[in-house]
């Protein structure tokens, strides 16, 4: 496969190579996906962000896309999904960006954010789903673990009979079986996307909600209201809006009719996270 422009290939230390690519020039964001997403899946292929005058830099997690797995199934942790934007931002010569990632991708953002503020401009929270008050044992992880399950003896097929599409609201469902076939077809790594779907959720960004307040820097958190996106609570959005002081919260309008979620629209989203300061 030819690599993309701008594309890069940095070494995440552990035997990690961290596929990616960047665009334009100006100002940088880092552009961080969820946990079975590629790093198309932010902002969707969406060159917005480039036009109105940003670098644009986005990669595959560690064991996803063409990323290279980690050495040990363990080894999807957020204090290693930080190290990894740690040494993407250094390998690009990168001292200061904003940092914008969707669900895992806003957790692993709030982590690098806490163990080094000078280097974050500014933040973008996209259905952020971590409540540190939630338990991490028993029926919790259990539907993780019957998606990884499912990935490693079925594939694409088996993660998609595994996943709840019962939860999904009738108009919904097509779109969102769609994109799960489209995102888990495009890993070079299935098995890694297994161990990380084990791992990540067992895993813990920080440790309290008062830790927010900590954050310093412009934030913006994009949420999703439940009809369309139940697996992001938009409650759990308004409490990081109401706790990182000085953040602001976007979500698309009530319905009827329900809309499609702004996280779902890579043009609508791109235009939430240019607004962010440099």
């Amino acid at each position: 496969m030819p690599e993309a422009p701008g594309a890069f290939d940095i070494d995440a230390g552990g035997a990690v190579r961290l596929s990616g690519e960047q665009h334009g020039d100006g100002t940088p964001i880092v552009l961080l996906h969820g946990l079975t997403a590629t790093r198309r899946y932010v902002v969707m292929g969406s060159r917005t962000l480039e036009r109105a005058g940003h670098r644009t830099v986005a990669y595959d997690a560690r064991g996803h896309g063409r990323s290279s797995a980690a050495a040990d199934p363990a080894d999807y942790t957020y204090e290693l999904l930080s190290a990894d934007l740690r040494a993407v931002l250094d390998g690009l010569e990168i001292e200061r960006a904003a940092i914008a990632g969707a669900s895992m991708g806003a957790h692993t953002a709030i982590r690098f954010a806490l163990a080094h503020p000078e280097r974050v401009a500014a933040l973008g929270l996209i259905t952020p789903a971590y409540d540190p008050d939630a338990s991490l044992a028993g029926d919790a992880l259990a539907g993780w673990d019957r998606l990884a399950r499912g990935l490693r003896d079925g594939g694409v097929e088996g993660f998609v009979r595994a996943y709840d599409l019962g939860a999904v609201r009738p108009q919904w469902r097509a779109i969102v079986e769609r994109v799960l076939r489209q995102r888990l077809s495009a890993h070079e790594h299935p098995l890694a996307v297994a161990d990380a779907l084990q791992c990540v959720p067992r895993s813990r960004p920080f440790e309290d909600w008062a830790q927010l307040s900590q954050i310093e820097c412009p934030t913006v958190v994009v949420g999703s209201r439940d009809e369309a996106d139940p697996t992001h609570p938009l409650a759990t959005a308004e409490r990081y809006a109401a706790t990182v002081r000085g953040a602001t919260l976007v979500v698309e309008e009530a319905g009827p009719p329900i809309r499609s979620p702004i996280a779902w629209q890579g043009g609508q989203l791109s235009k939430v996270l240019g607004e962010l300061p440099a």
